[in-house]
């Protein structure tokens, strides 16, 4: 098409029925009119179609009174817009998904004028999801996403609900590489106070490990401090708190639908080996880091054995395991909850924060606030529907 050819958009909005856009394209099809653009939506029984037409330059009255007429006898309405040339071009394409439980009215005109504000434009919208909470997710083009995210993610911690940003493009399609934290992430437990618990000292422990997720305590000192305190536990206290580990809501669902999807996931914990490495296995997942505990005669000492698994430790092995995948970093997602995760997120691609605690929420690319973690799916671009139709075939393979 020329770059100056003659073109009509029309907005048909109506009553839905099977067939209504295969009525107005029988209208106009004896026209020739190329198509540049079409998108029809169905919200509660109502249709909405935009058509974008490249018209000759001849007759194009009598299109436009053919297809008044024909939308007149289905009962749609149709406004029409004569112009030249196809939609421009749009730049700092991003995406916006903004999540919450209820999702508000209120939060979603706070998000669309920050965009406003940050010269964006919404170029289209669409429900992820309603159920376990409500996604939906805006295609914006023309603002800068390095100076929208933060202006978006102050506005949804102050206001209660959640929002990612991220680029459009090649990055967000194909292949993915994603990083787990563990404990409060991928289970609602953590292993060291499930430890403790059998050996006596839980309140100790827990005090120390709050103090580190927040950032307060060194995390390698804090871990020997409360690693310790373990010392005299036989081995076969592993075998019960595999036991006793609680998933997190939507856990599951995650890793089962992200291994549907051919993606790669890895589990990065500041925990142990001893309990990471088998749930990994149980789960199906491919990589598994995390310390481990150095025992004798089957108790153990008190000791960790080997280098520590630190901040730093976790974003390198999200390096590692990007470039054993063959996949650049932009291609990744780490998702966490302490201070700890906070390399990780920074050197990833997409940073999720998971009910993090607020130094963590502040710097992360993402925060997430409700306790399902499946929702890591509609930053994706993943419908629930989608999500409920792999659940559904993987049930009938058995």
């Amino acid at each position: 098409m020329a770059e100056s050819a003659y073109t009509l958009a029309a907005t048909i909005t109506g009553v839905d029925h099977p067939g209504q856009l295969t009525r107005v394209l029988d209208a106009i099809a004896y026209s020739e009119a190329e198509i540049l653009d079409l998108e029809q939506t169905v919200v509660r029984g109502q249709l909405s179609i935009g058509v974008l037409l490249a018209v000759p330059a001849v007759g194009h009255d009598r299109l436009q009174d053919r297809l008044a007429g024909s939308c007149a006898r289905l009962g749609l309405s149709v406004q029409l817009a004569e112009g030249v040339g196809d939609n421009p071009p749009r730049h700092n394409r991003t995406i916006v998904t903004v999540l919450g439980r209820p999702l508000r009215t209120g939060h979603l005109a706070i998000v669309t004028r920050i965009i406003a504000e940050h010269g964006g434009n919404v170029d289209r919208s669409r429900r992820l999801s309603r159920t376990p909470l409500t996604s939906i997710e805006f295609w914006v083009s023309g603002a800068d996403p390095a100076a929208l995210r933060p202006a978006l993610a102050a506005a949804a911690a102050a206001s209660g609900f959640d929002v990612s940003t991220s680029p459009a493009g090649l990055a967000r399609q194909g292949r993915r590489l994603i990083v787990m934290d563990v404990d409060s992430t991928l289970i609602r437990d953590e292993v060291i106070e499930l430890l403790a618990a059998r050996a006596g000292c839980e309140a100790q422990v827990r005090d120390v490990t709050e103090r580190a997720m927040r950032g307060e305590l060194d995390f390698a000192d804090s871990l020997r401090e409360r690693v310790r305190l373990l010392a005299g536990l036989p081995v076969a206290v592993f075998d019960e708190v595999r036991a006793d580990l609680r998933l997190t809501p939507g856990a599951r669902t995650l890793v089962a639908t992200l291994r549907d999807l051919g993606l790669s996931i890895g589990l990065v914990s500041g925990g142990f080996i001893e309990v990471v490495g088998p749930l990994a296995e149980s789960l199906g997942i491919t990589y598994a880091h995390a310390n481990a505990l150095r025992a004798v005669d089957g108790r153990l000492t008190g000791e960790v054995a080997g280098p520590i698994v630190d901040r730093a430790a976790k974003a390198a092995k999200l390096r590692e395991w990007a470039v054993a995948e063959g996949l650049p970093l932009a291609r990744t997602i780490a998702i966490g909850d302490g201070a700890n995760d906070l390399d990780m997120l920074a050197a990833a691609g997409l940073g999720v924060a998971f009910n993090a605690k607020p130094a963590v929420r502040a710097r992360a690319d993402t925060a997430l606030s409700l306790p399902y973690l499946d929702a890591v799916l509609f930053l994706l671009g993943l419908s629930r529907e989608e999500v409920e139709d792999a659940a559904a075939l993987r049930a009938a393979a058995g």
